[in-house]
């Protein structure tokens, strides 16, 4: 053993390399879990107000009369299970209208009226979910269902 040798030098210090690497895996890995998160809660939403809009228009498709007022209670009915309410407060976040189709028009396939029932969410001044840095451009505007019946 040669006790006179000089200790051979580092070729280079990595030692903070895994420190830097990690924080942007973590900031990577954690935007993708959030969008996904996001993406899903508003998949479920607008699952929701399709759902809400369907009922709408199978009340008003069972009544012979008074089928817009019917279509107003179910989709109401409906969208207080997400804590909203048709057209309510100053600036409303969820819009709600019902439109009689003449038979000429290309949603309405019966030779009778037919009830158009569109439910709009200003997704945009009313977020469900708490803004997430980088994924702002990737979130829609609004949210819109539409179901049409045959009424009367």
């Amino acid at each position: 053993m040669n006790t006179n040798a000089k200790p051979r030098p580092r070729r280079g210090d990595d030692r903070g390399a895994v420190v830097v690497e990690l924080a942007l895996s973590v900031v990577l890995l954690c935007t993708l879990l959030f969008g996904i998160i996001t993406f899903g809660y508003i998949l479920s939403f607008k699952q929701g107000m399709t759902q809400a809009a369907a009922e709408g228009a199978r009340a008003a498709a069972v009544l012979p009369t008074g089928y817009t007022a019917a279509a107003e209670t179910a989709v109401n009915r409906s969208v207080t299970a997400f804590d909203q309410v048709c057209g309510s407060g100053a600036l409303p976040a969820l819009k709600c209208e019902y439109t009689l189709l003449q038979a000429a028009n290309p949603n309405c396939l019966a030779p009778k009226l037919c009830l158009e029932v569109k439910l709009t969410y200003d997704y945009e001044h009313h977020p469900l979910l708490p803004p997430i840095p980088l994924l702002g451009g990737f979130l829609p505007d609004t949210l819109e269902s539409t179901s049409v019946t045959e009424v009367g």
